[in-house]
């Protein structure tokens, strides 16, 4: 962070200030720069420790590799760093030059970083307090050579501390979190905080992955629900959040987790690598989900003076729909711009539809936007000229659920299902 700022309320660890009163220091355009040759960032994050969300980083990472793509792994696990470990790289050392530090190659396509690289021993124990460990991982960002990737995946340690408030702040507001938790009751509980942790940062979610789920029989193959399956599913669906798939136990995981080889790379076929698999599909569909969204209106843009903004979905029985003149309520949900949650919905009845009468009737409740299925270019216009935004497209679901997809920055719309 640069001394100009070094006093500002306003400071950010991703170095400047929100209020942009302060100059950018040379650290701070290191930091674009290095950011602006990464086009998309993953944080793999989890409230629970012992969810395996190291292996599931570091297997997410490999199979982004594996398609082709140009991935970086930076592991931010100051305290417990295992990614050496599961790539098979222990005692392996970076180059650290004058300005920059060389990550560590793993394949033509996959370049590593992590603390673990740095320890004189695996035994060392890291007895940091907050402020080194956030400048690590900025300077991790900022001055390793990590060159253009496509992808920089981040594995972050439990819970929501220093560690992954400082990542997500770097990284920006484009990096998406992926949230790992096993199913059963005691660690859903931890990572729903998760959720509302990167919710109130106001970086977006790109979904809950289950790992622990079921038991993948060596001999036959199938998945078993010898334990609890569902937890992550059922939390997802809750909390508005994509659920991105399961991930069951299997014994290889372990071995190849100890013998410092990828399952991803090395068993294809099996249940558990095609569940790997499955779950990064929505990472590689990435690019084209922001391109979709690249005309949606910003959450930040709707904030009122109040620090409250008022959206409104028009809704059949209990979900929007696919026409906001034929709904039969409107949910009006008022959502906390600090918080960045949900504060209350109401259902209202709007008067009979008439050309011009919805719009103004939206806008005479203090509406900022409406998420529809479906509405004509006129309408649309008059919402616009109402100083009301307007989404379309949206799918038929809870107007919560949209809601806080909306937020969090993972609403995916389609066809707008109205041609008038």
């Amino acid at each position: 962070m640069s001394d100009a700022c070094g006093s500002c309320s306003s400071a950010t660890a991703g170095g400047g200030c929100s209020s942009g009163g302060c100059a950018e220091g040379p650290e701070d355009i290191k930091l674009k720069t290095t950011l602006s040759r990464i086009k998309h960032k993953i944080v793999v994050m989890s409230g629970k420790g012992g969810v395996g969300k190291s292996t599931v980083a570091t297997n997410i990472a490999v199979a982004l590799s594996l398609a082709g793509k140009r991935v970086g792994l930076l592991d931010v696990d100051v305290h417990g760093p295992s990614v050496p470990r599961l790539l098979s790289l222990e005692g392996e050392q970076p180059h650290i030059g004058d300005q920059v530090i060389e990550p560590i190659s793993w394949s033509r396509n996959l370049w590593v970083m992590s603390l673990g690289f740095m320890l004189p021993s695996k035994n060392d124990a890291v007895i940091w307090r907050g402020p080194v460990k956030m400048g690590l991982i900025k300077q991790f960002v900022q001055d390793v050579d990590w060159g253009d990737l496509d992808y920089l995946v981040v594995d972050c340690p439990p819970g929501t501390g220093d560690e992954p408030l400082t990542a997500l702040q770097t990284l920006g507001h484009d990096a998406h979190a992926v949230i790992v938790t096993t199913p059963q009751g005691v660690a859903v509980d931890d990572v729903r905080r998760s959720v509302s942790f990167v919710r109130q940062v106001g970086n977006p979610m790109l979904g809950i992955v289950e790992n622990m789920s079921g038991f993948a029989c060596p001999d036959c193959g199938a998945v078993h629900d010898i334990f609890s399956s569902g937890g992550g599913e059922k939390l997802a669906a809750e909390m508005g959040v994509r659920f991105l798939g399961r991930i069951p136990m299997d014994p290889e995981v372990a071995r190849s987790g100890d013998e410092g080889y990828p399952l991803v790379k090395v068993d294809h076929d099996g249940a558990t690598a095609k569940a790997m698999n499955a779950v990064i599909k929505p990472m590689l569909e990435l690019a084209d989900l922001l391109q979709e969204n690249k005309d949606m209106p910003c959450f930040d843009d709707l904030e009122g003076a109040s620090g409250k903004v008022r959206i409104a979905v028009p809704v059949v029985g209990e979900v929007l729909c696919n026409h906001f003149g034929h709904c039969e309520r409107f949910a009006i949900v008022d959502v906390d711009t600090e918080l960045k949650s949900i504060i209350s919905t109401t259902f209202e009845t709007p008067p009979p539809h008439e050309p011009g009468v919805i719009p103004n009737w939206c806008a005479d409740q203090k509406v900022n936007l409406v998420i529809a299925g479906g509405m004509g270019a006129k309408a649309q216009a008059m919402f616009t000229g109402r100083n009301v935004k307007v989404i379309t497209g949206a799918p038929a679901e809870d107007p919560e659920n949209l809601v806080n997809k909306y937020i969090a920055g993972s609403l995916t719309t389609g066809q707008n299902t109205c041609d008038h």
